[in-house]
């Protein structure tokens, strides 16, 4: 089963008027009221180098923040169809949840909302049809800036292109990167709770923890390297 685990952090994720964010927005902390431009958010992610390790962290009101399935639904939970919250209750996912674990059903939430909003596209597509669009453009210099919440979390891509359209300057800010110093303080939490497990059980529990975020796969597998000391 999924561990009584409770720590409440940051939570940051796209968020939209209309919709449930996914594919565009602006960006929404649960510690602010008001939503954060898009292009404003290197303020947000405040990336800095941690000598544990060879990813960079960010952090933004606290020492962490999460960003993922749990950060949309908890910032954006009243936009998620009614089908697919109740299939979050059946699943234990009522209301602002802070148990990283149940990321997982966050997840599975996100399955079925998107599941009905497929549905909904096609359906559109074979009312309306396609139509040819003319894709043709000139480069030219300039800087572009977007985020996107794919499943693992909020990700921000940030371009710069001289005036013969090439790249000059880029950076990317992915959510396993955004998520390696919330893993870290939810570790200084749950060991000292759950240390009476046992060992074995112990490290089991953090592998859970850690796969919970949904990972990059190098991540996902070369995460954890427990060593007890007495």
């Amino acid at each position: 089963g999924i561990p009584d685990f409770v720590r409440e952090t940051e939570y940051i994720s796209l968020t939209d008027p209309d919709e449930y964010a996914i594919y565009d927005g602006l960006i929404q902390s649960s510690d602010v009221d008001d939503p954060i431009p898009v292009e404003k958010y290197e303020g947000v992610v405040n990336e800095y180098v941690s000598p544990n390790s060879t990813a960079k962290y960010t952090k933004f009101n606290r020492e962490s923040y999460f960003a993922g399935a749990l950060a949309r639904y908890n910032n954006n939970r009243e936009q998620l169809t009614r089908e697919s919250l109740e299939v979050g209750k059946m699943l234990g996912l009522d209301g602002v949840n802070y148990n990283p674990f149940m990321n997982n059903i966050a997840q599975v939430v996100e399955c079925v909302f998107s599941t009905q909003r497929t549905i909904d596209h096609i359906d559109w597509l074979l009312d309306k049809g396609l139509q040819k669009e003319d894709y043709s453009f000139e480069p030219k210099e300039g800087r572009g800036v977007g985020a996107v919440d794919v499943p693992r979390g909020i990700l921000f891509h940030d371009y710069t292109y001289d005036k013969n359209g090439v790249c000059v300057k880029a950076n990317c800010v992915i959510p396993t990167n955004q998520n390696h110093a919330n893993i870290q303080e939810d570790f200084n939490t749950f060991v000292p709770e759950f240390l009476d497990k046992g060992e074995e059980e112990l490290q089991f529990l953090m592998e859970m923890l850690v796969r919970a975020y949904d990972p990059c796969i190098s991540c996902s597998v070369h995460y954890l390297n427990v060593e007890f000391v007495r």
